[in-house]
């Protein structure tokens, strides 16, 4: 049996044994974080921290609203209760995975294959939710911003950080614009960085000079761009998902706030804000699961600097993290999982 073959007939066997060999890494990686945590739970207010369980609920919630709006702008009517579990699916696919949201963007394309959606439209319908997730963003980092010069708590430092952290956001957004509103651009652009790519797989597969072929390549960059151009014609329906996207991010910035609160203080929300953009940030491009380590030492560092005492927000980050895992990733392993056995069977 050729290497191919082998590959196309048990690529499913494979993803589930990288599947659970990730979160066995992730498991191992949070072990010092888990036992820090259950033995922090009887110094708290477990009533704070059950308030995570509605707020995780409403991320969700937002998340498969909008999708399902997102989709429609396209022309796709698809199911709530499907796109919730799809959410819950990419969640854990994104935090086992450390690739920046590329695995979640690829499951997300296969997912939609059931609903008979291309990868080009799924992919691009992912990409949207992006960009309105970092522009709506941007409003409540501004918000944040005005919450800290109200209290005094604007240094340089907070400021510079802030800054960049919203440069990053719109530069990226207008580059993600200016590349996929052209079918000239976005062709050229992603044809150059297949190539990049194809030539640093030949360095480690020499038999294989080719391994994304530039024909397909090329179509799916043209559908992509066709997909972009139907959210460009109806940009009014667009104000719904960004609604809901930025309900999205306010959720989850919230779940940050509870655990100060079941540590009896009220912290700066601002300060909450930015250090959860930054850690967030810094969480994308983590060689490690969930962004394990480098997200708590950003997100601890950013509150000292607004005004935080790290002897609080160590604790506290670190307990929203490991309940923040164990509220999302079972749920989402076990729609993964049976996701995985239903295409499988079909």
């Amino acid at each position: 049996m050729s290497e191919k073959s082998f590959l196309k007939r048990r690529w499913k066997l494979i993803l589930n044994i990288l599947t659970v060999t990730a979160l066995v890494i992730l498991v191992v990686a949070l072990r010092e974080q888990l036992v820090d945590t259950f033995k922090n739970l009887g110094k708290v207010h477990v009533w704070a921290l059950l308030l995570l369980i509605p707020l995780e609920f409403i991320n969700y919630d937002a998340q498969a609203r909008l999708y399902r709006r997102l989709f429609s702008t396209v022309g796709n009517k698809l199911k709530y209760k499907s796109l919730f579990k799809t959410s819950l699916e990419l969640n854990f696919i994104n935090n086992v995975f450390p690739s920046g949201g590329v695995s979640g963007i690829s499951y997300f394309g296969m997912r939609m294959r059931s609903d008979d959606i291309t990868g080009g439209r799924a992919t691009m319908v992912q990409l949207m939710k992006l960009v309105l997730t970092f522009l709506s963003f941007e409003v409540l980092l501004i918000f944040g911003m005005i919450l800290l010069a109200a209290v005094g708590k604007v240094n340089n430092l907070v400021i510079l950080v802030g800054a960049s952290v919203t440069t990053l956001m719109v530069v990226g957004t207008f580059g993600f614009t200016y590349v996929v509103s052209s079918k000239t651009r976005i062709t050229t652009f992603l044809t150059f960085f297949t190539k990049v790519l194809n030539k640093l797989i030949h360095t480690v597969r020499p038999k294989h000079p080719e391994t994304i072929n530039l024909e397909r390549a090329s179509r799916a960059f043209a559908e992509l761009h066709e997909n972009y151009m139907l959210f460009h014609n109806n940009y009014k329906e667009l104000r719904a998902p960004f609604w809901w996207a930025f309900v999205m991010n306010l959720s989850e910035v919230l779940c940050v706030y509870v655990v100060y609160i079941a540590f009896g203080e009220w912290v700066n929300l601002g300060a909450v804000i930015l250090a959860y953009a930054v850690a967030n940030f810094a969480g994308m491009v983590s060689v490690l699961p969930g962004g394990v380590g480098v997200y708590e030492a950003l997100m601890t560092g950013v509150l000292v600097v607004a005004g935080v005492p790290a002897a609080l927000s160590i604790p506290v980050v670190v307990m929203y993290r490991v309940l923040n895992t164990l509220i999302q990733l079972p749920p989402g392993y076990v729609l993964y999982h049976r996701s995985l056995l239903r295409d499988k069977a079909g």
